[in-house]
């Protein structure tokens, strides 16, 4: 028995230890590996890049080929997104006032679109006085342009060697004008035809005395437009003298987008309204659309012609009207907001949210129909209940310049470019038009941005703060002058983002906000015709998480308004706004 309990325990033991290899070692076994085709799913998926140069990345970690530094482990944040999306924070959202809506119908009917343009002097009515004979200016009795002047007011003054010596002829035949009737008829028809008139004759005859300076008359009233000569000048026969233009009736001319020219006819009525008189309605009718159209802007010329005997309508005046159409395609169409498109040359651009859960934006482009009532019609690109950015759009659109994505200014997706010398090779197709008055005062709002500037260099969160709120003031003063819709929507959104930046008492909030707010001078900026500084156009390449911002600065050499004392020089110049 003893012998045979000893034979059992051992079969016994034997088959605890096989059962337990079964169980437990075939379970490690197999847990080891999962782990370890998880870690290698990790690792394939990790990219290093450069914190001073992040368009560097690497499948592994290393030194960076331009400065040497250590790669670091690259944001994940957009994983997965193609070259047209681009991936915004929720506090980055609600910064730049993002707002969406849903692609939706209108219903046809009776409706108007909306056209832009400027008052102009009616050509029609625009007269230039000429000289009829060689000679010398001696006088000019109009002084400045702007000036009225009446039909028959003297203008200047002028010698002509031929008009003396046909006055003396004149004198020699009124005294053989009964003898020589026809001689007397022929001199006195020649100086007809220098526009002297009878009285004139007459006066010279019976005096008897040859006037050197003869006086040169208005043929038309109005005001003067343009002094083309100056005393002393020498002029020959048909020489324009003055410009006069009657301002009683002017153009306004207007620009007709391709997709508007089948709504628009000649003879149709138009509700004309312009910012200086908000309360005043100016009726005209179309009285000429232009047969060829403008390749660049691929817009139509549209003119009407404006009663303006009150003299209310000033050449150069910014004016908008309403033009009244009936819609006659059957069925519903969809529409978007007119603040959601982005136009860039020949191409319209929105932004869509293709989840209203994330809060991650495609960039599309699509086909617009008829502005009607501050919407487009949209003929393709979008599908009905597709959400679209309708305020804050030129916001994403800078944030997705930044983050080297596809943009309205960066068709091609890429990060910057740089050209000779460190500078990147800046431009577009987007035009603003301002008038001279907003241009002066986005001159002194430059001034405040360069000292808010200075401020955030020196990290002054309380001198940022004021400048930031000065600065919406006079962004709100700019929001009342005379520009065109593109220069609105961008001056709109530095008020919003200088509101925003002046509400902030923390420096890391108010550097967030400057990222925007530079992204914004700097195109505006590259608009402006009358600029009198040269500013230099600086990159960060750590600041906004590593995506890189711009700002502008009067000087080349780099002091960092993101990071101050920190990284004081931390950037490089890649552009100039001369």
């Amino acid at each position: 028995m003893k012998k045979e309990n000893i034979i059992y325990i051992g079969i016994a033991v034997v088959a605890g230890l096989l059962i337990g290899y079964l169980i437990f070692g075939g379970n490690a076994q197999t847990t080891t590996s999962d782990e370890h085709d998880h870690g290698t799913e990790i690792a394939s998926g990790e990219m290093w890049t450069c914190s001073m140069h992040p368009q560097i990345m690497r499948p592994e970690p290393g030194s960076c080929p331009i400065c040497g530094m250590d790669l670091i482990p690259a944001d994940n944040g957009g994983e997965g997104l193609a070259a047209n999306q681009i991936k915004m924070t929720e506090n980055a959202m609600v910064l730049a006032g993002v707002e969406t809506v849903m692609v939706g119908a209108g219903v046809d009917g009776e409706e108007s679109i909306k056209i832009s343009g400027k008052v102009a002097v009616n050509q029609q009515s625009d007269a230039v006085q000429s000289a009829y004979f060689d000679g010398r200016i001696e006088s000019i009795s109009v002084n400045f342009q702007g000036e009225e002047v009446r039909k028959g007011q003297r203008l200047a003054t002028i010698y002509a060697p031929a008009l003396v010596a046909a006055q003396q002829e004149l004198l020699t035949a009124a005294n053989v004008k009964e003898s020589q009737p026809q001689l007397y008829k022929a001199v006195r028809n020649k100086l007809k035809l220098w526009k002297l008139s009878d009285a004139q004759i007459n006066q010279i005859e019976s005096s008897g005395l040859v006037q050197e300076n003869f006086p040169v008359y208005s043929n038309v009233g109005g005001t003067v437009s343009e002094i083309m000569v100056e005393e002393g000048d020498y002029i020959k026969t048909g020489s324009p003298l003055v410009k006069v233009a009657n301002l009683s009736s002017v153009w306004a001319i207007f620009d007709a987008y391709e997709n508007q020219l089948s709504l628009i006819k000649e003879g149709q009525t138009l509700n004309v309204t312009t910012n200086s008189y908000p309360n005043e309605t100016f009726g005209a009718k179309i009285s000429f659309v232009a047969p060829l159209m403008n390749k660049q802007t691929r817009t139509l010329e549209v003119r009407a012609e404006l009663d303006n005997k009150q003299g209310m309508l000033k050449p150069g005046m910014f004016v908008q009207a309403k033009v009244e159409v009936t819609n006659k395609t059957d069925g519903e169409v969809l529409t978007i907001p007119e603040s959601a498109v982005l136009w860039t040359g020949k191409r319209s651009l929105v932004y869509v949210q293709p989840n209203p859960n994330n809060s991650t934006f495609e960039m599309r482009e699509v086909e617009l129909g008829n502005l009607m009532n501050g919407s487009y019609a949209v003929i393709s690109g979008l599908r009905p209940g597709e959400m679209v950015v309708a305020k804050g759009t030129f916001t994403v659109d800078a944030a997705a310049q930044l983050q080297g994505k596809k943009s309205m200014m960066n068709q091609g997706g890429e990060t910057m470019q740089m050209g000779h010398e460190g500078h990147s090779k800046m431009g577009g197709t987007m035009q603003m038009d301002f008038s001279q008055e907003a241009e002066t005062k986005f001159g002194e709002l430059l001034k405040v941005y360069l000292d808010l500037k200075d401020a955030l260099v020196a990290s002054d969160r309380g001198q940022a703060q004021k400048l930031a709120r000065k600065g919406a003031g006079m962004a709100s003063q700019i929001n009342g002058m005379q520009m065109d819709d593109m220069g609105k929507s961008h001056i709109e959104q530095l008020e919003n983002q200088l509101n925003d930046m002046g509400s902030k008492s923390n420096l890391e909030g108010q550097r967030e906000t400057f990222v925007l707010l530079s992204q914004n001078m700097i195109q505006i900026g590259q608009q402006m015709q009358g600029l009198e500084v040269k500013l230099y156009v600086q990159h960060c390449p750590m600041a906004n998480n590593d995506t890189g911002a711009n700002w502008l600065s009067l000087e080349e050499e780099i002091r960092n308004p993101y990071y101050g004392d920190a990284m004081l020089t931390c950037g490089s110049v890649v552009g100039r706004i001369d």
